[in-house]
């Protein structure tokens, strides 16, 4: 079950293969390379990359810096890389991210990021109605800006 307006997709066609793409998305310490709001990740359990392992996210908005336990529900080399936010929390997971990837008919990569709110955060539970779209126009933007830069990278 989403959080009603808290998801998103965005899609991006890029010249390089599925498993090339899999690659990026699944080393999230890249993440910071791409992402406006993702400062990097740390492994903290398991085989980087496959399904089970666990990561600490790192964040920034602003000033403002937090860093959110996740693992990985979904390593399938060139389909599929997906994770979920506090999955240990008594009320979580809270958030699922996801890169699918698939071949396209110029021989390259659809790859689609998705973003699914499954519950609101701790620190999201107070804001307004208004507030929360907000940050979901926040993470829609942050998701363009995201895949254009994974783009950028496995074509340069």
């Amino acid at each position: 079950m989403t959080v009603h307006g808290m998801q998103h997709e965005a899609t991006v066609e890029i010249a390089a293969t599925p498993e090339a793409v899999f690659a990026m998305v699944s080393d999230v310490g890249r993440m910071g390379d791409w992402s406006p709001e993702n400062a990097g990740a740390d492994w903290t359990s398991g085989t980087p990359g496959a399904e089970d392992s666990t990561f600490e996210g790192h964040n920034r908005i602003g000033e403002r810096e937090w860093s959110v336990p996740c693992t990985v529900t979904v390593a399938q080399p060139g389909e599929c890389f997906e994770w979920v936010t506090r999955p240990e929390d008594p009320e979580g997971p809270y958030v699922r991210w996801t890169y699918r990837m698939a071949s396209n008919d110029a021989g390259g990569t659809t790859l689609t990021e998705a973003w699914d709110v499954l519950s609101l955060p701790p620190t999201l539970q107070p804001l307004s109605a208004e507030q929360l779209a907000a940050r979901a126009d926040v993470v829609r933007a942050g998701m363009a800006t995201t895949l254009a830069a994974i783009k950028a990278a496995a074509e340069g």
